[in-house]
């Protein structure tokens, strides 16, 4: 009788109930899709409203595939953190605020520090901190962590969830392993272009293997936006 039990149970079981990694994992990707398709779409207004030409250039954060990871990875970390509990909604847009400009800063600072490259720079941008963030962009990460919370986690949730355990399970591991994949070649090719700027040949196959297949032309095709900046020696 029991082991009957525990059959049913397993067989009812949803695919990535509740907060579990596979959840996470969908969140991240569909982040990182939809960040990646919102800087493409941005700069084709932007550039049309100043040139009035109509420009489809890529924004990504790897070679592979319309991937932006800081969207993904800003999407995991508002549900995260602001999805484990009803708040009114001006505290979710003041944390998601604080989170959002918090991170973009970071990842900023980061990136400059050990890729030697910046993606953005808002200097000239109005109330800008460091030419890293700006305050307004801040307010625009606080009213969309409203919406993941209240609106987009909800409704993705269900659908995750609806999908066949089996079929959910293998999908994500195949994924996974992809993710996995273009990240390592593509943050290899990244720090390779850093050692290949500062004069270093290839010591290793591998730092051959980037040289070779991920040149500086074809880094500046996936990374539009990227600039190396000039570190003093």
């Amino acid at each position: 009788m029991t082991k009957e039990i525990k059959t049913k149970e397993k067989e009812t079981t949803k695919f990535a109930e509740g907060r579990c990694f596979y959840k996470f994992f969908w969140i991240f990707l569909f982040g990182c899709i939809f960040g990646a398709y919102y800087e493409q779409i941005l700069n084709l207004v932007i550039h049309y409203n100043y040139h009035h030409e109509i420009v489809w250039q890529l924004r990504r954060g790897v070679i592979y595939g319309p991937i932006s990871p800081i969207y993904g990875a800003g999407a995991v970390l508002m549900i995260g953190i602001l999805g484990r509990k009803k708040r009114p909604d001006w505290q979710t847009i003041l944390y998601g605020a604080l989170l959002g400009g918090g991170f973009e800063y970071l990842i900023s600072f980061l990136q400059e520090m050990f890729l030697e490259t910046v993606s953005w720079d808002y200097t000239n941008e109005f109330l800008n901190i460091n030419g890293r963030t700006t305050v307004p962009f801040a307010i625009v990460w606080g009213l969309l962590a409203l919406v993941l919370v209240k609106v987009f986690y909800p409704l993705i949730s269900n659908i995750i969830e609806s999908l066949p355990k089996k079929f959910g399970t293998i999908l994500t591991r195949v994924l996974i392993f992809l993710l996995v994949l273009d990240f390592t070649l593509s943050w290899g090719a990244l720090i390779r272009q850093i050692f290949r700027h500062n004069g270093y040949e290839p010591i290793t196959f591998v730092g051959e293997f980037f040289d070779t297949y991920y040149p500086d032309e074809v880094l500046k095709k996936s990374y539009t936006n990227m600039k190396v900046i000039e570190v003093k020696k």
